[in-house]
């Protein structure tokens, strides 16, 4: 910001000094005056942030579904598990039994076991696609609940930018002062808790 401004000053000094070479000390002194309410009206940005991280984490939609994910996840896993184990049973038996079979027999038998691991692989590809799809969907949900969320706190707190902080990113410091991470929280859980009670008359 400090830099910013250093920018403008200089920039409107060169204005100053191409435009009134011939014209009185005054205009000279509006021109400066000029560059500092500039100046003023660049610092008196009103700006927060939020650790977007923090938000996503604490926010009780999100704890919610994600553990409501995990939770099919885990039933997903002992489907997929008893299934297995069911294969693995009857590739043993067929390994056990395949000399008493004719050539043809063996053949069929093969081509059967083939299909079903082809279906068991279909099977697990398909439940690990639907978590990847339910937790994207998650994610959407998330963000556009901050961004309308974020959309009104701003409009109620006179803010003309709320940034998103994360390690690494855009905003490498800011003040702890401009910090509303936490009011944020509060306030998406409470209106979260609020919908699911109405939801449940």
């Amino acid at each position: 910001m400090k830099k910013l401004s250093k920018v403008l000053g200089v920039l409107g000094f060169a204005a100053v000094v191409f435009s009134s070479c011939d014209k009185s000390t005054n205009s000279t002194a509006s021109n400066e005056a000029t560059e500092e309410s500039q100046e003023v009206s660049i610092t008196d940005l009103k700006i927060a942030y939020i650790l977007t991280d923090s938000v996503i984490a604490n926010f009780d939609l999100f704890k919610d579904k994600s553990g409501q994910i995990t939770e099919k996840g885990k039933k997903f896993e002992s489907e997929l598990g008893s299934r297995a184990r069911g294969f693995e049973q009857e590739v043993a038996n067929f390994e056990q039994s395949a000399g008493t079979m004719t050539p043809n027999q063996a053949r069929a038998k093969q081509e059967d076991l083939m299909k079903k691991e082809r279906n068991l692989v279909t099977y697990r590809d398909n439940l690990m696609q639907e978590l990847q799809s339910d937790e994207s969907q998650l994610y959407s949900d998330v963000i556009d609940k901050i961004q309308e969320f974020l959309t009104e706190y701003a409009e109620e707190n006179d803010l003309e930018m709320i940034l998103s902080y994360t390690r690494g990113g855009a905003v490498w410091y800011s003040k702890k002062s401009l910090d509303i991470t936490d009011k944020v929280t509060a306030g998406l859980n409470a209106k979260y808790a609020s919908s699911k009670t109405e939801g449940a008359k």
